[in-house]
């Protein structure tokens, strides 16, 4: 029998609650009566030598853990890991006001309860654990750790309804302060239905439950202020996963602003939590009162977070929007296909750049009402503005795009490079090099945004013709939006890349020059040159088009220019231009111009796959194109160096080569028929008086037709230069001299805010409009007046060139000029050779040159020359009604052109025997 059990058999509880002045510990020990030999006497002992040295209990408690594990268990058990080890005052108050007995008692009483736990079972030990890396280097890498629903029951606090309300309210201020920290307490724990694993219900926040019991005061007070840590979680999980990399610097920045605002928030929890240890009168309405301000901080930042959320698509099911987002995917593809870049397949939707900075400032504006939300919001927003305003001074400064989250409000397209501005029919590097993405615009740019992507535009130019220092950090400007310099450095930046651009352009490259010597050659201004160059080369031009020898016209082309006297001898310009040969007639080139809507249209209908397809009418052809000659396909091309090539793109050179082909076609037609008149009054057919009236009526027909064709095409050649080509061109002039600016040449740091008189772009808009212009008044947009046009110039060619015929027709139609021709072929042909009777074949092939008297040819004259008059009078009426209603529809200059063009209808009524040959 051990010295525990006293002779009489009463049990050790009973002794010590005996004696008055027995106190049992704070930690209840195991009984040890089923210890038997000698392990029961050391258990004896060891205990007596404990309550001898009470105050002492540090080592030899360490030595009772190692030697007595049945009383290590039992510690072990009696704390719980979700319990603060701090006891709360309160409960240690209540502890030692309870009676001695009664503690031994509960004591002796929670022992006994505890024995059967103490049989083998699985030991609950949650483990933290790091999780692999994600793209958001700042986020957290512990694991979550499990739900207090989970453990075991004998860790499970006690129940609400057993403590006093001094410890109630003890025991939620210490749960309340781990739960403002994203834990769960003892008696404040998740919803059932929150799953912490699942990252929307994280950004959404959970909810909180109460366990039971709680009194009912402290437990409304309590709900109210839970909000604040459902607010607190979600605001982190939403920092987390905005903190990625595919959310753009903007965000970062954002995030790392609310990281800053949330580590203060968790030094208030310290400090809370030093006066809930040491502050005896510190209650939950204290705490309430102190975490007002910061609830409702916590709120706005929640509100904002979800806002981004759904804006991103993460908390949002998007359902109803599948079918948009298809046609958005594949009109994005093509996109891609058009702009020779990658094809990107994902179509998630992401809020980034200025359309975060648009969320926020609606926000801002929403929130005029309350000065603590408008505080909040207003350091977000400049905190968030602060790489996108690098971004910004980058653009305006240097002209350069630092942008690798594609956020910022220009976008650049890298595979338009300025090397094909010699093959770019769409002026794709100036229009679609750099353009705005509208949705990334913030609120505070949307009125100056144009002016932005000028800039940047101008000075990204000069850039890359060595005229900024790129390596000049940019200082001493606004960082943010509600910087009061705002406005004025976008102005400034504006006014000195425009200012740096026309000085480039128009000192430096000598634009003004570069247009005239264009003028020269396309435009046939003092064009002796050209008048050389098409005697040089009517023999290879006569040829049909492909088999014109473009090496030989070239050097033909570079001895004239070189000819001392002319004026392209003195142009330093004139090795810049080339001979080319376009097989396609004029015509039908500038039907297919003037019938097809190209891509660069599609602006009318930008969801429309449809503009990426080619009409049927792009095959409208007028004129057949097979046979056409070197004059017809002859065309000059001009190699334009950059960046004058943005001013003279591969557009602008097209038009020039459209009225320099057009021109040229008069020109040709003129010089033919001029050499018409000539051969009929050299020839003696012409010149002979014939006997037979009828023959001398036609005749006199024929020198009017040929009168009215002649006037009709120097009318109109005269309208397209003198009264078109040059009053436009020295309007252009005029303008591109009224360059000045107020403040030129100065930097945005030295201007203060120079107002912009002219910018670049009107300055190309000019040009391009002088072009537009001299092809609408020179009848080459219209497809209705480019038809009629092309049936008179085909009529007056036919019959230039039928002047050969003619002439034969007349003579076998008149027996006196038969006669002659007769005699003079007689007297001019060499005697023939004696020759065998073989070849008398031959000789009779010689003697078929002779001309035989038809006296119906007079009338086959008639018909053949009437049918010339009906097409020129009937299509020139056509073209008079026509041009009299596009002038009083679309421009008055047209009144000129009929005027000058009615002189060739007249005299076209010569009457004989009652006929009238005016065509209808």
């Amino acid at each position: 029998m051990t010295s525990r059990n006293p002779p009489n058999g009463k049990p050790t509880a009973d002794r010590r609650s005996a004696n008055p002045n027995f106190t049992t510990s704070a930690r209840p020990r195991v009984p040890t009566r089923t210890m038997s030999g000698e392990n029961e006497q050391y258990g004896t002992a060891t205990s007596h030598s404990r309550k001898q040295s009470a105050t002492t209990a540090g080592a030899e408690r360490r030595t009772e853990r190692k030697e007595v594990r049945e009383t290590e268990t039992t510690i072990r058990r009696t704390r719980s890991p979700l319990k603060h080890s701090t006891e709360s005052r309160v409960n240690a108050r209540s502890r030692t006001e309870k009676p001695p007995r009664q503690t031994e008692r509960a004591s002796g009483s929670a022992a006994t309860a505890r024995k059967p736990s103490e049989e083998p079972q699985a030991v609950w030990e949650p483990l933290a654990q790091l999780v692999p890396h994600t793209t958001a280097p700042l986020a957290s890498r512990i694991s979550i750790p499990p739900l207090a629903s989970t453990a075991p029951a004998p860790l499970q606090p006690q129940a609400l309804n057993q403590l006093t309300l001094e410890a109630q309210e003890t025991a939620i201020i210490e749960d309340l302060l781990f739960v403002f920290m994203g834990f769960e307490g003892q008696y404040i724990r998740f919803s059932d239905a929150y799953n912490p694993s699942d990252e929307k219900e994280r950004l959404m926040g959970p909810q909180f439950r109460i366990l039971p019991g709680l009194d009912p005061s402290l437990r409304d007070l309590t709900k109210s202020m839970v909000k604040m840590a459902t607010h607190y979680i979600a605001v982190e999980a939403c920092v987390e996963v905005l903190s990625r990399e595919e959310y753009g610097a903007v965000n970062h920045a954002l995030c790392a602003s609310v990281r800053r605002l949330l580590k203060e928030y968790l030094t208030m929890m310290a400090q809370l939590e030093h006066q809930m240890l040491t502050n005896a009168s510190f209650t939950l309405h204290v705490l309430n009162l102190h975490t007002k301000q910061t609830s409702h901080m916590l709120f706005q930042l929640y509100t904002t977070g979800i806002e981004l959320l759904k804006a991103n698509g993460v908390l949002e099911a998007e359902d109803s929007e599948d079918s948009a987002d298809d046609t958005d995917g594949l009109e994005g593809i093509l996109e891609s296909l058009r702009e020779g870049g990658n094809v990107q397949l994902t179509t998630k939707k992401i809020c980034k750049g200025g359309s975060v900075l648009g969320l926020i400032t609606r926000r801002l504006a929403s929130m005029s009402g309350d000065p603590a939300a408008r505080s909040l919001l207003t350091t977000l927003l400049r905190e968030a503005s602060r790489p996108y305003m690098a971004m910004l001074n980058e653009w305006l400064h240097h002209g350069g795009i630092k942008d690798p989250h594609a956020e910022f409000l220009i976008k650049e397209q890298r595979s338009i490079k300025r090397e094909r501005l010699d093959q770019d029919y769409t002026d794709e590097y100036w229009e679609k090099r750099y353009t705005l993405r509208d949705a990334l615009v913030p609120p505070q740019l949307e009125g100056v945004k144009d002016k932005v992507l000028l800039a940047g535009k101008y000075l990204n130019v000069v850039r890359e013709c060595g005229g900024v220092d790129i390596s000049k950090v940019v200082q001493d400007v606004p960082t943010s939006f509600d910087d009061p310099r705002f406005l004025d450095n976008i102005n400034a930046a504006y006014a000195y890349a425009n200012s740096s651009l026309f000085n480039l352009l128009l000192t430096t490259h000598a634009l003004p020059a570069r247009l005239r010597s264009m003028k020269h050659y396309f435009f046939l201004d003092r064009s002796d040159f050209f008048s050389y160059f098409l005697e040089l080369g009517a023999s290879e031009l006569k040829k049909p088009a492909k088999n014109v020898n473009i090496g030989k016209l070239q050097s033909l082309l570079d001895i004239v220019l070189r000819q001392p006297g002319s004026v392209a001898a003195e142009d330093p310009y004139k090795e810049d231009v080339k001979v080319e040969i376009n097989n396609v007639g004029l015509t039908n080139w500038l039907m297919k111009i003037v019938t097809v809507k190209g891509m660069d249209q599609d602006a009318e209908n930008a969801a429309s796959i449809s503009n990426y397809l080619t009409p049927a009418t792009s095959s409208v052809t007028v004129t057949d194109d097979t046979n056409i000659t070197g004059f017809q396909a002859l065309v000059f091309d001009y190699a334009m160096p950059f960046p004058l090539s943005l001013v003279v793109s591969r557009v602008t050179v097209t038009r020039y080569q459209v009225l320099f082909r057009y021109l040229l076609s008069l020109r040709h037609l003129e010089t033919s028929l001029v050499e018409s008149w000539g051969e009929q009054g050299k020839a003696q057919a012409w010149k002979h008086r014939s006997k037979n009236p009828r023959i001398e009526l036609w005749k006199r027909k024929a020198w009017t037709l040929r009168a009215r064709m002649l006037v009709f095409v120097q009318q109109l050649l005269y309208y397209c230069t003198a009264e078109v080509v040059e009053p436009n061109w020295v309007s252009l002039m005029s303008r591109l001299n009224d360059n000045g600016q107020d403040d030129k040449g100065k930097g945005p740091e030295e201007a203060g805010t120079p107002q912009v008189k002219r910018t670049v772009d009107e300055l190309m808009q000019d040009h391009v409009d002088f072009l537009a212009t001299c092809l609408k008044e020179c009848m080459l947009t219209n497809s209705k007046l480019l038809r009629i046009n092309n049936k008179i110039m085909s009529t007056c060619t036919m019959f230039a060139q039928f002047s050969h015929t003619l002439t034969r027709y007349l003579i076998v139609a008149d027996p006196d000029l038969v006669n002659k021709s007769n005699a003079e072929i007689a007297r001019t042909a060499p005697p023939p050779p004696k020759t065998p009777a073989g070849a008398s074949h031959r000789h009779s092939k010689s003697t078929s040159q002779q001309y035989v008297y038809d006296p119906g040819r007079v009338d086959k004259l008639f018909d053949l020359l009437k049918k010339y008059e009906e097409n020129f009078g009937r299509h020139l009426k056509i073209l008079l009604d026509t041009l009299n209603y596009l002038a009083a529809t679309e421009t008055v200059v047209f009144l000129n052109l009929c005027a000058r063009l009615s002189a060739a209808g007249e005299g076209g009524m010569i009457v004989s025997a009652g006929e009238s040959v005016f065509g209808a």
